[in-house]
């Protein structure tokens, strides 16, 4: 219980809610000044992406969009820690926007009730600083990646399924993109999958710190590696990606008569 004699000013919101933070290694005030300054757009907002936003909003980062269509269902809550019960049916965009104006009033969230598609993919993210890519079809992930790589945005992709998880980052033009991984929309992936609200979080989690630590200017993996994470054996692997010279979205144009 606050007491009352404590006529002590309260400290500037900024100051206090990030000091914590400001102490790590290769953070600092610079660092986080770069995450008010910055813009991220999350697409989604459910399991994966509504982690990474709540983690982000909490760091500090200036402005969050948040793409993500339709109403709240019953079955998205076992993950979709942004969301609440007394939203259902409402949009997600929406309720997830009011979740984390109430976590941090000093982060701009937008919401926009679209999911990511070849049509407002580029108009999207070129608003942006970074992209923290979570939708659950690849068709959205790989319009999200080419509009990356068209505008020069960096990527963080993070994925889950079951029991597995899978982190992808893409920082620079010489690094890999996720087309060099998967080039085409798998025909058989199917939206409905299995999911554990723990394991989205933890891949969620992981996002968000790669977003900060690329904005941030933090020591950090390499981008272009694939993490591979077993979480029902909390075992991981890191796979090196390779550039393909003849991918439709990163690879070199083909020389000219």
């Amino acid at each position: 219980m606050t007491d009352s004699t404590d006529s002590r000013p309260l400290p500037p919101s900024g100051e206090d809610r990030y000091a914590w933070q400001e102490a790590v290694t290769g953070f600092g005030a610079e660092g986080q000044k770069r995450l008010r300054d910055a813009t991220v757009l999350v697409s989604r907002v459910g399991g994966v992406g509504g982690t990474a936003a709540i983690y982000l909003a909490a760091a500090g980062i200036g402005r969050l969009i948040l793409a993500h269509a339709g109403p709240l269902r019953l079955d998205d809550l076992n993950r979709q820690i942004l969301m609440n019960t007394p939203g259902l049916g409402q949009s997600r965009a929406d309720v997830a926007t009011a979740t984390l104006a109430s976590l941090n009033p000093d982060v701009a969230v937008e919401a926009v009730p679209e999911n990511i598609s070849p049509e407002n993919a580029l108009r999207l993210v070129r608003r942006c600083d970074l992209v923290v890519s979570a939708a659950p079809l690849f068709s959205e992930r790989l319009a999200m990646n080419a509009a990356a790589v068209a505008s020069g945005t960096p990527l963080v992709d993070a994925a889950m399924y079951d029991m597995e998880a899978r982190l992808f980052v893409r920082e620079t033009a010489s690094d890999p993109c996720l087309a060099c991984l998967y080039p085409a929309d798998p025909p058989e992936w199917n939206r409905r999958f299995p999911v554990l609200g723990a394991v989205s979080g933890t891949i969620g989690s992981l996002a968000a710190l790669a977003a900060i630590q690329v904005l941030a200017d933090m020591p950090r993996a390499a981008a272009g590696r694939l993490t591979h994470l077993d979480l029902s054996t909390l075992s991981q692997q890191h796979v090196i990606i390779q550039r393909r010279d003849t991918c439709p979205v990163c690879g070199k144009p083909p020389l000219s008569d």
